[in-house]
């Protein structure tokens, strides 16, 4: 097998790291469909939420401990070394959810999972280091368009999977990403050339605080991020049981709008996006999707007060519009803060938070939603003007620097 050396082209490289994303996005989407059941078969009917809800907060936890520390030690040993740990952590959490057999090998397959999900963080790394700050932002939409096509196809072939045999899916994502592996080792050269390498790691390096404090100049734009995967996750989180019970809508009608949301993502990084940065900058592309994105927010809380199901639609395609537009201007202006050697942390970091939200918005959310669902969908709102407020602050802070 033929070795793409280091000096292969970079758009080669993208080119093959977008392959690696959709293989890793349609394996890990394909088991979507089928947890309840999987959970079901260890669980009570009633208890079954409770499973999935602890089976994705280990997952997030373990992220948010380990993102970092995988960030740091592909800053010091490379990009590609780290990326094969973390997609073969991958392999065996979902090959112990095939094999199952009851609850807690199922626990320990997530907690594998998490402790080596660095990919994410990994790739970003890789694009940061493979593209000028001019391309970067257009490259990460493209990712994020990517690893929407393999979520749009992983869950119908999960389905179909699932059918045949509940634990065929999850052996089958073990196995798509053992081909991501094989494309990492044979194809993808490493991106970190070893004079650009972080010399040394200390205690600090495996210290998920203590990478924050180095990060202080754009705190506010890390903050901004915050914000806005918050008021992302509180959508996520929710929408679907939002749609069942505001509108009464059943299965049908919801997976017909999570293609719509599907489709809208895909639209607004892959052409949207280009668009944007041909005609604006990455701050004014930015601020216009976080506009966007809590002018979705509005139409969510017009549907509750006018009880029109019309906004919903304006609404999904106003959150993921302003969703693709904002957040690869956001990777892309973190990764421009800081020089090539502080990019796997800096990422990891990045991941970290997201899975600090992942893990703790849904137990909030859940609680107001309970009582009053506007006021959670107001909240959101909330949430992104602030995102708002402080994205522009973070650029008026650097210009007084």
């Amino acid at each position: 097998m033929i070795r793409l050396g280091g000096d292969a082209p970079m758009k080669a490289r993208l080119i093959i790291l977008l392959a690696i994303v959709l293989m890793n996005a349609v394996g890990m989407s394909i088991v979507i469909p089928l947890l309840p059941f999987l959970v079901g078969q260890y669980l009570p009917k009633q208890q079954v939420v409770v499973g999935m809800s602890a089976l994705l907060s280990v997952f997030a936890v373990c992220t948010f401990i380990a993102a970092p520390i995988l960030g740091a030690l592909s800053d010091r040993y490379g990009r590609r070394n780290i990326l094969i740990i973390s997609l073969l952590g991958s392999v065996i959490g979902y090959v112990l959810f095939g094999i199952g057999g009851s609850l807690w090998v199922l626990f320990v397959g997530r907690i594998i999972d998490g402790l080596t999900a660095g990919n994410i963080s990994t790739l970003f790394a890789i694009i940061s280091d493979s593209t000028t700050p001019e391309e970067r932002t257009k490259w990460f939409g493209y990712m994020g368009a990517v690893m929407g096509i393999g979520l749009l196809t992983g869950p119908a072939l999960g389905g179909l999977l699932g059918a045949i045999d509940l634990s065929l899916p999850f052996f089958m994502t073990a196995g798509i990403i053992s081909l991501s592996v094989v494309a990492v080792y044979f194809w993808l050269p490493e991106s970190l050339s070893a004079e650009k390498r972080t010399k040394k790691l200390n205690v600090d390096s495996f210290n998920v605080f203590s990478h924050l404090k180095d990060f202080t100049k754009i705190k506010l734009l890390l903050i901004a991020g915050i914000l806005f995967y918050a008021g992302l996750e509180i959508f996520q989180f929710n929408f679907t049981i939002f749609l069942k019970d505001i509108f009464k809508w059943g299965p049908a009608y919801i997976g017909g709008i999570l293609t719509l949301a599907g489709v809208c993502e895909i639209i607004s990084r892959a052409i949207l996006l280009p668009w944007f940065l041909k005609h604006f900058n990455e701050k004014l592309t930015g601020r216009m999707g976080l506009i966007i994105l809590g002018l979705g927010f509005i139409f969510i809380l017009g549907s509750m007060f006018l009880s029109s199901v019309i906004l919903i639609f304006p609404a999904v395609i106003c959150i993921l519009a302003g969703e693709g537009l904002f957040d690869p201007t956001y990777n892309s202006l973190l990764s421009q803060s800081v020089d090539e050697s502080n990019q796997g942390k800096l990422q990891g970091v990045n991941q970290s938070l997201q899975s600090c939200t992942r893990a703790l918005i849904p137990l909030g959310a859940g609680t107001i939603y309970y009582y009053r669902p506007f006021v959670l969908y107001f909240i959101a709102t909330i949430i992104i003007i602030f995102s708002m407020i402080i994205h522009e602050k973070s650029f008026s802070h650097r210009r007084h620097r």
